[in-house]
Formats: structure tokens, sequence, C-alpha cells
């Protein structure tokens, strides 16, 4: 039998070298930390800063609204970024589209810190910054699911839950980074804070771009993916994201609502209960902003635990007890906001964010990833993803700030809001398939999680990358 020199290994038990999952591993954490270092720099901003600087001269309770406006914008962008790169990524590879989505959001933020005010502007201030943030949410729409599959494809099937979540890591990591940022600019006096301090933070997303690029330049393409592109009748025009919706309207269903809950602790506890916790003058802006950077290191941890978790039990399991926590944990995660301590809020953070979010969004990225072929893939787990990111968080802040008011200042409405989200999540994940046991050339197969008969068997205890 003769050989095809110029084809790729074959994916079957391919899995990359220590040092190339290393680097592959540090490029998807590092990219993913960049561009949320970015995002979620906005949704701070958007609940301590935009609303003075932006939108001053408007009732307190509405500026901040219409803050969270612009922030749902980058939210509500977020699938189509999905939808375009998720297509390009399927049809082009996933690394020249990674290095793409870093220069476009670090561009947009670089520019959002130089931005005039609108005392300077007058309207052109809020229409440019909505117009970034729109720019803003098309980039991170395209980064997560790259950056997880450029990881998921190439490890070993024993550790895919913990390689995967490198990429959901890099969210907390520049989460914690944007928010010491802002955090040490807060120091400054009022006035210079809002004059130029908020700006320091986003104009260095310049630095940090660069940074990313250099990185991303030096990680190969994903193996499975080059097999896939080889393949004679690949070669004929392919339209991923028209497969996606013909082929698999249930796996992508799957992927959007089991995703609520994680994206639902982000926007309520990630950006919700830091503009609550200063509008209600229970602690200074930058107390709250150090928490929120203590809660994004617990929350690496407790992602680290939750997919380690996954590959020795199944993503599916996993999840579902991290979804019966969240609606476990709203209402005694509401109590302790109102409770207006510095230890409270320190605790709600803790459960609410680290806790709730490791253990619904760690096992996530192996979870859809597995739901989908190659072919398809990269559409898939991005459009997934980002429309339960705006679902489950773009406008969170939006109606939790309205159901504080429509409740009296009580936040059992909102409790009430995030058991809705998280038992939709449950109930997806209830009627799912796990596939956590199969090799990456067994997820190609036509017999996908609506035709298993069966779950398979976990993988074996292990959970080395």
């Amino acid at each position: 039998m003769t050989t095809q020199p110029n084809l790729p290994a074959a994916a079957s038990g391919y899995h990359a070298s220590p040092r190339e999952m290393r680097r592959i591993l540090f490029s998807s954490f590092l990219g993913t930390a960049v561009e949320y270092y970015d995002f979620i720099l906005y949704a701070t901003a958007a609940g301590i800063v935009f609303n003075q600087v932006f939108f001053a001269g408007m009732d307190p309770n509405l500026a901040i609204l219409v803050s969270f406006g612009t922030l749902a914008v980058g939210y509500v962008a977020r699938p189509l970024g999905g939808f375009i790169f998720g297509h390009l990524g399927d049809m082009l590879g996933r690394k020249a589209i990674l290095v793409g989505t870093v220069l476009m959001m670090g561009i947009a933020s670089t520019l959002i810190g130089l931005l005039p005010t609108t005392e300077q502007i007058g309207i052109w201030a809020p229409i440019l910054l909505v117009a970034l943030r729109l720019f803003q949410g098309i980039a991170v729409g395209g980064e997560w699911g790259g950056a997880m599959l450029l990881a998921f494809e190439n490890a070993k099937k024993e550790s895919r839950g913990f390689a995967s979540a490198f990429a959901y890591m890099g969210a907390p990591a520049g989460t914690i980074l944007g928010t010491l940022m802002l955090s040490a600019m807060a120091t400054l006096p009022d006035g210079q804070f809002l004059a130029w301090g908020w700006r320091v933070p986003f104009v260095l997303s310049a630095v940090l771009m660069g940074l990313a690029i250099f990185i991303r330049m030096k990680v190969s393409e994903s193996r499975v993916f080059k097999e896939l592109s080889a393949k004679a009748e690949t070669k004929k025009r392919r339209v991923p994201a028209a497969e996606l919706f013909r082929e698999h309207p249930k796996a992508l269903l799957t992927a959007v609502v089991s995703g609520l809950s994680g994206q639902m602790a982000q926007g309520l506890m990630g950006a919700w209960a830091i503009a609550y916790a200063v509008q209600q003058a229970v602690l200074a802006p930058t107390e709250v902003l150090n928490l929120k950077a203590l809660g994004g290191v617990a929350t690496i941890v407790m992602i680290i635990i939750a997919s380690k978790l996954s590959d020795r039990l199944g993503r599916r399991k996993v999840l579902i007890w991290g979804n019966i926590g969240a609606m476990l944990l709203a209402f005694p995660v509401m109590s302790l906001l109102e409770m207006d301590s510095t230890v409270a809020f320190m605790l709600a953070i803790f459960l609410g964010l680290s806790t709730v979010q490791g253990f619904t969004a760690g096992p996530y990225g192996a979870f859809v990833g597995e739901l989908f072929p190659t072919s398809v893939r990269y559409s898939g787990t991005s459009i997934g993803y980002q429309l339960a990111s705006t679902l489950g968080a773009g406008f969170t802040p939006m109606i939790a700030t309205a159901l504080v008011v429509a409740g009296g200042g009580s936040l059992w409405l909102v409790a009430c809001l995030w058991i809705a989200f998280s038992g939709m999540s449950l109930v997806a994940l209830l009627a799912a398939k796990d596939r956590s046991g199969e090799d990456i050339e067994q997820l190609d197969s036509p017999s996908g999680p609506a035709h298993a008969q069966a779950e398979p068997v976990p993988p074996v205890a292990s959970a080395r990358a």
C-alpha cells in the first residue's frame, strides 16, 4: 500500500508533543486573557466611569442604565463575530483567525482610551464609544472558539477537558489584570481619575496586543484541521455556517442553552454586582475592584478543579452539578450582597462568580467541542458560546438593575432570574449525551450526540495535559 507523504499524519490517536502542547496552552491562555482584559475592562468601566464621562448630566440611575446599554452592544455583536470568524476558521484554519481577532480587539480598546468625552465633542462621544464597543464584540466573538479548539484538537483524549479550559482561564486572568489596572488608577483623586486615569489601562492594550500576536505566530495549526483540509472532497466550495445550521441544529441549541448559566454568573457577579456595591456606597471603588480581582484568582482555581474532574467523570456530570449549585446559591448570594459589608461582598463574589462560573463554565469548552465534527467545530463552538454570552450576560446588568427597582430595592427578583437561566442550562445538559470518552476522529462520525444510544464510559482517570 502506498503512502501519501504530502498529507498530515492521521489524527487518530494524535496529540501534540509536550513541548508543542505547552506552547499551544500558553498561546490559548494569553490570547484569550488579552481579549478579555479589553472586553471586561470595558464592563468594569461601564459601571463606575462611563456613566460620569460619556453620559454626564443624566439622572444617576438612567446614566448607569444607558452605560450598561453600551456594554450590551458588545455582547450583541459577539454572535456576529462568532458567525464571521467561525466560518473563516472552518475554511482557512484556526491560527490565522486568532491573530486577526487579537489585532482587532487591541486597536478598538486603544481607541476607547483615546476617545474624547461628551463635554468635548458632544453626542459623537457616545456614538463612537458604541461603535468601538461593537468592534470589540465582533473581535471577542471569534476569539474563544479558536483558542479553545487549538488546545482541544491537539490534546490527549484523557486531558481534553483540562486543555480546553485554558482558553476559559484566560478570561478571569484578563479580568484580574484589567481590574487591578483600573483599581490602581482609581487611587488617583476623582478629578484626575475621570479626566485621564481610567484611560491608561485601555491604551496599554496596544502593548498586550503586540505580545499576544508574537506568541500566536509561533503556534502550529491544528493537525486534525490540516488533515480535513487535505482531503479531496473538502477542496470543494464549502459553507461551514450553512452546514452547521442545516445538519447540526440540535447540537447548536445544546451549546447555546447549556452555556447560559456560566454567562449569567459573569454578567451578574462580574459586572452588575460591582456597580451595585459602588452605587450603594457599600465599598469604595478601589476596594470593590480589588475584591473582584481576588475573585478572578479563585475563578481560575475553580476552573482547573472542574475541568480536571471533567476528564475523570465526564463533562456532562460536572456541568450538571455546577448548575444545581448555581440554583441553590442564587438566593444566598443575593442576601450576601444586601448585607452591605466587605466580608459579605467578598463571599458573594467567591460563591457567585468563582465557584458557580468555575463549575458551569470550566468544562464547557470541551463539552461543546465534542458536540461538533471538525468541519463545523469552529462555527458551532463560537456561535453557540457567543449566543449564550449574549443571552446570559449581555443584557443581565440592565435587567438586574431594572429588577432591583421593581423589587423596591430587594434583590429577590434578581435571584429568580438567575435560577431560571440555570434551570434552562440544567435541562439542556440532562437531555444531552456525554462524548468525553471518544477519540477526536470518532467525533467526526455520523453518530453525533443526537444519535448516540448510550453515554460512553468516562475516560480513564488522568488529567495530564
